[in-house]
């Protein structure tokens, strides 16, 4: 049986968000020049179904949300991080189909008939070195291993065949065209536009080595259908929107690429980089292009921002799991970009244990700056709680964990252009054993049981009891009789109070 090769289509998707309310869809003429003020900090997905002067399909902002991330895969925003990690340990090996039978075959353009500016590309920020191609899935083979691997990555477009590619920072990518570049050797490269979710999850997962398409279906939970690229031995899938086939130059690092408003929040300065050489060109007869919503003023409706996001808890999560006995959460804010800050929830069972959690996401594979480790009563979702217990939890000459020379990541301003960089670790949980302890617990309205129908004299023969407990052995639903009650006890000397506030008789 043919896999199916309309199941985890972006055009596709993006028609079920459209129905969920979280894609806005444009049908009116829109210039490529105001793309990028349409998204920027719009909390929803944006279909525009014109745009252009050739009236192309272009979305934007579709993977800015951490409901639509859950969305993709069926379950709720705070069961996301569960779902990813319980899928990307069960990977699903592609599955070939021929090039007649791909989509992305449907169209082939090659040589000068494949051209970068006729794409609906457009300028992002105000200061970017040109137009960039920012929603991409990058192909490679790892000639060690024959692996495929898959990431994500910018192209600046400097011509009709040649574009910039960013590959400052460490990534498998970098490592094996660094390999090709040492031997003189270009590196063959596909990019795919216009992908499901769960491909942009699976390309950014932290996992053991291994090859990534088979990730892309441990995500989607169905074997990816994969195509021989036109004019290269790499297999893409045969599902997406675009294809865009070619080279890395065997030359190295030597064009200059940007600058470029970063997932960090601030613009990536100019940069050498590698250029890539345009090939081929495929793509579906009804093609949706796909840009991607990077930096800016509102971090936390980026793209990347949301897709970091989960990178970096999937990360931390992985570590915590042989680092500490219960875990309960872990949630990384897309407002920090998606790295910096991580928030964990955990069952201390023996002492110490808040600091073991503070050690694993520092030597995890995300690039977390500051830990945040509560107790389970917290909601690490919730950012009025985390202020809370940031404020009345935490000393700094107790509680606060730091050290330096850690790996950074290069794009950080704070880091002044070092590469390695400081961690802090910020201790928010109760005294190990006091949780219990009344100065912890905190106040909530009060639950009355049944009532009785007994004195104030026979409540407090019974027992010491806090006000509550004697408003309902009196069968009381005010209160200000039990006050009145209570006066000839005081009167006579015969009412004590407890150090925990309850009323007890002399």
């Amino acid at each position: 049986m043919k896999p199916d090769t309309e199941k985890f289509r972006f055009r596709r998707f993006l028609e079920e968000m459209a129905h969920e309310g979280e894609v806005d869809i444009v049908d009116e003429p829109t210039p490529l020049s105001t793309i990028a003020e349409r998204l920027e900090g719009n909390p929803y997905g944006v279909w525009f179904r014109n745009a252009g002067p050739d009236a192309q399909e272009l979305a934007g902002n579709v993977f800015g949300a951490r409901r639509r991330l859950a969305l993709s895969l069926g379950i709720d925003e705070r069961g996301l991080l569960a779902e990813t990690t319980r899928r990307l340990r069960t990977p699903i090996a592609p599955v070939e189909i021929d090039s007649a039978d791909a989509p992305v075959h449907q169209v082939i353009l090659r040589e000068n008939d494949a051209d970068l500016t006729a794409l609906p590309v457009h300028l992002q920020h105000g200061q970017d070195g040109a137009p960039y191609i920012s929603a991409t899935l990058d192909f490679s083979q790892d000639p060690a291993t024959g692996n495929t691997n898959v990431g994500m990555r910018r192209l600046m477009l400097r011509g009709r065949r040649e574009a910039g590619v960013d590959l400052n920072a460490p990534s498998d990518l970098r490592a094996i065209y660094g390999g090709a570049h040492g031997d003189n050797n270009r590196l063959p490269v596909a990019f795919a536009i216009g992908s499901h979710p769960a491909d942009a999850i699976a390309a950014l997962a932290m996992t053991p080595p291994t090859d990534e398409l088979a990730l892309m279906g441990a995500v989607r939970g169905a074997a990816v259908p994969v195509v021989k690229c036109v004019t290269s031995d790499l297999r893409v899938p045969a599902d997406a929107e675009y294809i865009i086939e070619g080279y890395l130059d065997a030359n190295g690092w030597t064009e200059p690429e940007g600058p470029y408003g970063e997932y960090v929040g601030y613009y990536g300065r100019l940069k050498q980089n590698p250029v890539f050489h345009l090939t081929a060109i495929t793509h579906r007869e009804d093609a949706v292009f796909q840009t991607a919503t990077i930096g800016g003023r509102n971090m936390a409706t980026t793209d990347t921002s949301q897709l970091c996001a989960l990178r970096t808890e999937q990360a931390v999560w992985t570590a915590l799991e042989s680092a500490v006995r219960e875990p309960v959460a872990v949630y990384c804010p897309a407002s920090t970009g998606g790295m910096y800050n991580v928030r964990i929830s955990l069952n201390q069972r023996v002492p110490g244990e808040s600091r073991n959690a503070i050690a694993a996401a520092f030597g995890s594979t995300a690039d977390t700056k500051h830990v945040f480790v509560v107790d389970p009563d917290i909601d690490v979702f919730n950012d009025d709680q985390m202020e809370w217990a940031l404020a009345t939890r935490f000393q700094g000459d107790r509680d606060l964990v730091t050290s330096s020379g850690f790996r950074a990541v290069p794009l950080d301003p704070s880091l002044q252009g070092n590469r390695a960089g400081a961690k802090a670790g910020f201790d928010l949980t109760r005294p190990f054993g006091q949780a219990d302890a009344q100065e912890w617990q905190v106040p909530d309205p009060p639950v009355f049981a049944a009532g009785r129908s007994m004195t104030i004299e026979q409540a407090l023969q019974e027992g010491p009891k806090f006000f509550r407990e004697l408003m309902e052995a009196t069968g009381s639903d005010d209160g200000r009789e039990i006050v009145r009650a209570l006066e000839p006890f005081y009167t006579a000397g015969r009412l004590d109070r407890l150090e925990d506030g309850r009323y007890a008789l002399k």
